[in-house]
Formats: structure tokens, C-alpha cells, sequence
């Protein structure tokens, strides 16, 4: 029993992403994505009282920071795997990620949709080239869609965010992100990521404690889908039940190899409202002049809205802005002009 218990304990390790692994990702992805520019902006620096790096992903190939893992992880399929293609089940960005990384290297790419998923975004999907398979809106539902594509084609299954290699993969933006800033002759105090499986916050994470030790990492989650935040304060995973949010890319939970990361490297995690999620959103519009997604929203909201990051009064922060996807025909001042 020990004996297997230690040998659990040793695939887990084993498992759990390097620096080393993003480096080596940050070589392999960067022929197939952007090195997407780092923006600022007086008025919000004003806002916010501090100075402001935004790491704009929402620029990136397929408008987020998710065709990192995704081509880093396709990349390091061997010749026989790549034959039988990639299979996911997502609803958002990892399904285009996915879908793209695929097209580029040539093989098949089977995504498994929920019913409900946005046309354009199943469109999107479909037009790298992806065999889309619709199923019920639940997790088992994709779960077992996914599971039976498998079997009957022997492709390999590349998780949104639990993944060793999509977790170097997004890494690979906060090395960007600290060497531009560093270009620029400043060094960051903190960086502020936003979380919903944890991928892009895991990895940064690593990336950025290894650049910069005394680095400060901040975590920004909506209060609607708050399970990172109450798993800090349990001291322990708790799952995401019955998220209520507009930044449809943080309703899912913390993945279990992100936590381990997240759990020893973060330092807090701040929440913020809906209101405060569309209002961040619509002045970088408006300011910035260009599209975010409310997802890549939320780390901005913190820094300009949260009074609990306020009082913390740290000078160079990086934003990362993990997206830029949104359905301009709904909009959420639109949608719901209150907010």
C-alpha cells in the first residue's frame, strides 16, 4: 500500500509543469502564435492608481491566449498520434485554440460542442476545419461524447486546462509579458491573471516567480464564480456549483494540477462584481480603443475597482487580458443596459 501510494505521489510530480517546460514551450509555439504587444494607458493608470502593463492576448491567433497550450501540447504529439488527430470537448476559446493548432500541422481535430454554445463561436470552430459533434449541455454529457470519439478513432484528448503542456503553453505569455515590460525599462511589482480552470494563472505563476522572485501574483475571478477564491480560504480545492456570471470563460472550476501550482504561488485571490466586470470592460474600449472579452476584463476591474487591491498600493502591475471574443450583437450594455 505505501509502496503505491508513493508511486501516486511520483506520477503526480511528474506531472506538475516546470519552468523548464515553458521554456521549452515559449521555443516550440513561437513560428505559430503572436508575441502579442503589452499596451498602457494614462487614464486608467489614473484610475487605478498605479502604473499599468496590459498583456493584450486579445490580439492573439483566435482572439486568446488559449492557442498557446493548445499548439503547445499538439506540437508534442509523436507522428503516429498526430495521424489520429486531437479531440477536446469545449464550449470557447480551447475548442478554436484546438481547432486551429490542428489545422496548421495538418491533422484531425474532433470538438466536441455543448447544444448551447454560440453559433459563431460552432461556426468559428468549423471553419479551421474541426469535426464538430453537438451533445446536451452538461459535463457528463461531454464527458462521454468525447469519451466514445476516442474509441472509435484512437485520437488523444487534449484537456482545456488540466493539462501539463497547455499549462507550459500559457505560461509562455508572462515571460513575454516581464521581458517586454523590462524593454520598457520598468520591472513589475505584481501580475493579476485571471481564473477559471487555472491554466493561464498556473502557468504564468511559475513563469513569472522564476523571472522574478519577489514577483507578487494576484488572482481575479468574478464574485458569481467564485471557487478559487473559497478554496483559498478552505484551505483546499473546492469545486465550482451553479456559477452566475457574464465572463462565460471563468464559470468553470480550478483544475487539480493548477491548484497545486496556484495553492503555493499565489498570493490572493480578488473578486469582483458583474457590474464592476462590464464597467472595466467598456472603458478599455473606450480608452484603449480595443476588443476584450468580459474574461479578459475581470484583472482590470480588480485594479481599477476593488478596494481590497487599493490598499495593497503596489506601483507596476501586469494585466494579463486573456481574450477578445465577443458576440457584438450581444453585448452586455446592450444586453443589459444597468450594467
Amino acid at each position: 500500500y505505501q509502496r503505491r501510494v508513493r508511486e501516486n505521489r511520483q506520477d503526480r510530480m511528474e506531472q506538475i509543469t516546470t519552468f523548464e517546460d515553458i521554456q521549452q514551450a515559449h521555443k516550440r509555439i513561437k513560428p505559430f502564435i503572436h508575441c502579442t504587444p503589452v499596451l498602457t494607458s494614462k487614464t486608467l493608470n489614473i484610475l487605478s492608481s498605479s502604473s499599468l502593463f496590459f498583456k493584450c492576448e486579445n490580439l492573439q491567433k483566435i482572439g486568446a491566449f488559449k492557442i498557446r497550450g493548445a499548439t503547445n501540447a499538439t506540437l508534442l504529439l509523436s507522428e503516429e498520434m498526430r495521424k489520429k488527430g486531437v479531440v477536446t470537448h469545449s464550449s470557447g476559446n480551447h475548442a478554436q485554440a484546438l481547432a486551429f493548432a490542428a489545422k496548421q500541422l495538418k491533422i484531425p481535430a474532433y470538438i466536441v460542442m455543448p447544444s448551447n454554445s454560440p453559433v459563431v463561436k460552432k461556426n468559428a470552430v468549423k471553419g479551421y476545419g474541426a469535426i464538430v459533434t453537438e451533445c446536451e449541455p452538461t459535463l457528463e454529457a461531454r464527458e462521454s461524447t468525447a469519451k466514445t470519439i476516442i474509441q472509435k478513432s484512437g485520437a488523444t484528448f487534449i484537456h482545456p486546462y488540466d493539462n501539463r503542456y497547455v499549462i507550459a503553453g500559457q505560461g509562455t505569455a508572462a515571460i513575454e509579458l516581464i521581458e517586454q515590460v523590462r524593454s520598457m525599462g520598468q520591472e513589475l511589482d505584481a501580475i493579476i491573471v485571471p481564473v477559471g480552470g487555472g491554466g493561464l494563472l498556473a502557468g504564468c505563476s511559475i513563469a513569472a516567480k522564476r523571472l522574478n522572485p519577489s514577483i507578487r501574483i494576484f488572482a481575479a475571478e468574478p464574485a458569481g464564480a467564485d471557487d478559487c477564491k473559497r478554496s483559498f480560504l478552505a484551505g483546499k480545492l473546492v469545486p465550482q456549483t451553479s456559477p452566475n456570471t457574464v465572463a462565460d470563460g471563468l464559470r468553470t472550476s480550478v483544475g487539480e494540477q493548477n491548484w497545486q501550482i496556484i495553492s503555493k504561488l499565489v498570493e490572493d485571490v480578488l473578486t469582483v462584481t458583474d457590474e464592476q466586470i462590464v464597467q472595466a470592460m467598456k472603458l478599455v474600449w473606450e480608452r484603449m480603443k480595443i476588443v476584450v472579452e468580459p474574461s479578459g476584463a475581470v484583472p482590470v476591474a480588480v485594479a481599477l475597482f476593488s478596494e481590497e487591491w487599493k490598499q495593497k498600493g503596489i506601483k507596476n502591475v501586469g494585466l494579463v487580458i486573456s481574450g477578445g471574443n465577443v458576440d457584438l450583437n450581444s453585448l452586455p450594455w446592450s444586453s443589459h443596459p444597468k450594467l
